[in-house]
């Protein structure tokens, strides 16, 4: 459904009207196309701290944009803070960042380098935490379409594991992720039987995803057709499942991609044998999308609408995954992503179903991700959508529906393809070093953490 407030901000009387009024002024998010896969402008690198990670100069230059030490108008600043280590230090990075922030282009990217929070030394502990802060408020002050993150580097660790999140958070396919914490581990297995998509070169940077299967749920339409797409597009096989009863739907989204179509109901006890015999040489990517909502406040929900939710949006999640993995049917080097909620983690009137369901998924994530790696060599990560711009979202009354589009730092739905775009990053090859991570795609919504 058309934005009809973004086009108007987007005219000069209508930049005026609500510069007036003291309302909010989205600026339209540029997305990734192959006209477009890179920001226009230099990247410029600063340091804040004593020490920087190494190798980091390296792994920015691969990430498409021209890197530069100064500049008048940067289209992406990346400043590495893992060097600092006390409270004064954080002094550091005001002196950095302050002289440059506002030549930023419109549509820019910050993204900040620290470590992780050490148990031993509350010093540096208070002050790589600091940043999370840091980072978050400067997400919702530095406007005109622009987003800021924070990448935590393992202690003792190179920028190399940085490589696939930089060049996803200095580019177009991240538009509508902003203030976001990424924790990168050290290894995504067990160094005895390690990764091998981690080192596997890619033949063509194009095409990441070239020779694995994926399969995605929940693919007939909206966020599901879109992620499906994505990865298409990025040389995966892909398999689209969803309910029969959407089978025309389905067939037309396979159709257009050359995908295979599978109609299946994800909670039918066979589920997992019937994804593994669709893919008889394992596979590669799993994306858990297909989710369902059954509103009602809890002291009227019955308890049908209540299990139907938690089966389809959790239970059947985890029973799958259980089973392709006892199986083996999910390769080594594999992905798995399942589709959250900020509903999950900030609440929602009307879906205690809903968001038990998809805190569920939260918990999925966190406990199993460092064991489906060291066991299987598999990374488990989730994306937490917030308002995205879909059929169900567009039946939303007019009131609730522009509180939803503006509640968030870039005062704007997002689109499907925004998901699908974190999605095709944790499904990469070189992501081997994300796991256990969820990654709200809400345009830094004012709901939750």
């Amino acid at each position: 459904m058309a934005d009809r407030y973004l086009h108007l901000t987007g005219t000069a009387p209508g930049r005026f009207l609500t510069r007036r009024l003291g309302l909010p002024q989205p600026v339209p998010l540029r997305r990734w196309t192959l006209e477009t896969p890179h920001l226009d402008g230099p990247l410029l690198h600063l340091t804040a701290g004593a020490s920087a990670v190494p190798g980091a100069a390296e792994v920015l230059a691969g990430a498409g944009l021209p890197l530069v030490e100064r500049t008048d108008r940067p289209a992406a600043i990346v400043l590495d803070a893992t060097g600092v280590a006390t409270a004064a230090g954080l002094g550091d990075v005001h002196a950095a960042l302050h002289p440059v922030v506002r030549s930023l282009a419109p549509g820019g990217r910050i993204v900040v380098l620290g470590t992780a929070p050490s148990p031993d030394d509350h010093h540096q502990a208070a002050a790589q935490q600091a940043l999370e802060g840091f980072v978050r408020s400067l997400g919702k002050e530095i406007g005109r379409g622009s987003t800021v993150q924070l990448v935590r580097i393992p202690v003792g660790g190179t920028a190399q594991a940085a490589g696939s999140t930089l060049r996803f958070l200095l580019s177009p396919r991240s538009a509508y992720v902003s203030g976001q914490v990424i924790e990168l581990t050290t290894a995504a297995s067990d160094p005895a039987t390690p990764d091998p998509a981690a080192s596997a070169p890619v033949t063509d940077p194009a095409a990441p995803l070239a020779g694995r299967t994926a399969l995605v749920t929940g693919a007939a339409r909206g966020i599901g057709a879109a992620v499906a797409s994505v990865l298409a597009r990025d040389g995966a096989r892909v398999i689209a499942l969803d309910v029969p009863q959407a089978r025309e739907d389905l067939e037309r989204t396979a159709d257009r991609l050359g995908a295979t179509a599978l109609p299946l109901d994800i909670t039918a006890p066979d589920a997992a044998d019937r994804i593994a015999a669709a893919a008889p040489d394992g596979l590669g990517v799993l994306v858990h999308n297909a989710g369902i909502t059954r509103d009602r406040r809890l002291a009227n929900m019955p308890a049908d609408r209540w299990a139907s939710v938690v089966d389809v949006n959790l239970d059947s999640v985890l029973r799958t995954t259980d089973e392709l993995l006892k199986a083996g049917a999910i390769t080594r080097g594999g992905r798995i992503v399942a589709t959250a909620s900020i509903a999950g983690i900030a609440g929602n009137n009307g879906q205690t179903n809903y968001a038990a369901s998809k805190a569920g998924i939260i918990g999925l994530v966190r406990s199993p991700g460092p064991r489906a790696a060291a066991e299987h060599g598999v990374t488990v990560n989730a994306v937490a959508p917030g308002f995205i711009e879909t059929k169900m979202t567009a039946a939303v009354p007019f009131l609730i529906r522009e509180a939803g589009r503006r509640m968030n730092s870039l005062s704007q739905g997002g689109l499907p393809v925004d998901v699908a775009e974190a999605v095709a990053w944790f499904a990469q090859p070189a992501s081997s070093a994300v796991n256990g991570q969820v990654l709200r795609v809400c345009g830094q919504s004012l709901l939750g953490a």
